[in-house]
């Protein structure tokens, strides 16, 4: 819990009374890997704050195929927000790549108590401010840069991940193929 508290004190400045109030409402979660933390056509009602281990957010297309959206790592906040902000089905999914351990809280428990602790909405703001943040970068590299700075870019901001997970998961993260990716890392 000492790394939740960190990561909330050093974005908004919590009192005790808030940080209390905040705290009660979260619960240790192990999840194994290949666990979904959310599934698509599901509802989700959870937020998590990963404290060790990998997830992947990803979707499929119609003909199957799973196109790796964004990994989450110690540190984050997981959840399929489309779902928890529109109380509508999932559009994505979200699984352990490798066992975890997480604080999980009730989305609709954590928003009722923005009226009697702005600092709690603000804290949600920020969150997902920084997301949309690195959501809008993410979609202009997919865009504008080749794969080989993509991957570039993937090593400086995941560096330990590469010996974590399997090595299409990361292709599927670039838009490449596992034997562009291979090609690619021979290159280094």
């Amino acid at each position: 819990m000492t790394l939740l508290k960190e990561y909330l004190n050093n974005t908004v400045h919590f009192t005790e009374v808030e940080m209390e109030a905040m705290m009660s409402l979260f619960a240790k979660r192990r999840l194994s890997k290949n666990e979904y933390f959310a599934k698509e056509g599901e509802y989700s009602n959870q937020l998590a704050f990963l404290v060790s281990g990998v997830m992947r957010a990803f979707f499929r297309g119609r003909d199957g195929h799973e196109y790796n959206k964004t990994f989450f790592t110690t540190g984050d906040f997981v959840g399929a927000y489309s779902s928890l902000v529109t109380q509508k089905q999932n559009l994505i999914n979200i699984q352990c790549l490798t066992e975890a351990e997480c604080w999980v809280v009730d989305y609709n428990a954590l928003t009722s108590l923005y009226e009697e602790y702005p600092k709690i909405e603000r804290f949600a703001r920020i969150v997902a401010e920084r997301k949309f943040v690195i959501k809008e970068k993410r979609e202009i590299e997919l865009v504008t840069l080749g794969a080989t700075e993509r991957y570039a870019i993937f090593r400086k901001e995941h560096p330990s991940l590469e010996n974590l997970i399997p090595q299409y998961h990361i292709a599927s993260y670039l838009g490449v193929t596992p034997t562009q990716l291979s090609r690619i890392r021979a290159q280094k």
